[in-house]
């Protein structure tokens, strides 16, 4: 006869066995899904464009921010952090970006808003780089699911542009 130990490790290893497949199962499902989410940022004001003693340039913004988010979430999903970055060219760098402002969305019934706000982070370039600037806004987002690997994804708008003149 078997000992009780015996019985319990054998008990034990099946348990983890089908709770790893079961898991694995999760991950795997969520490349079924195909999400389409939509978005829509407008600047509604710059409220103001300046110099900073240090050379600086600074912009503060009015935006209104809608997103559909729906789609991303599944039954794997935990939340979704989302972002919104104004991404530009410089003669020094490719690409900058800048965070403007963020949020987790907790569940589906969360995923569809939206906010009136200025940015939440300073949109700030190190030098005088920002006159007259063409820049996308971009919202990102990042899915957690509750196992398995991350997912990130970003819907990328264009035809900003930045006065030529300090405010």
């Amino acid at each position: 006869m078997h000992s009780f130990g015996y019985r319990a490790n054998a008990m034990l290893t099946f348990s983890i066995t089908i709770l790893a497949l079961m898991c694995a199962m999760a991950s795997v499902s969520d490349n079924f899904n195909s999400p389409s989410p939509t978005s829509e940022v407008q600047v509604l004001n710059i409220n103001w464009f300046q110099k900073k003693p240090d050379g600086d340039d600074e912009v503060s913004l009015t935006l209104n921010i809608s997103a559909n988010l729906e789609s991303l979430f599944t039954w794997n999903t935990k939340q979704v952090f989302v972002f919104l970055a104004a991404e530009y060219q410089t003669p020094k760098n490719a690409l900058n970006q800048v965070s403007l402002w963020d949020g987790i969305i907790p569940s589906k019934e969360h995923a569809k808003y939206w906010i009136h706000t200025t940015n939440k982070y300073r949109f700030i370039d190190q030098g005088s780089n920002l006159r007259g600037k063409n820049f996308n806004l971009t919202l990102h987002w990042h899915v957690m699911p509750k196992t398995g690997k991350m997912f990130a994804d970003k819907i990328v708008m264009t035809g900003f542009r930045l006065p030529q003149a300090y405010r």
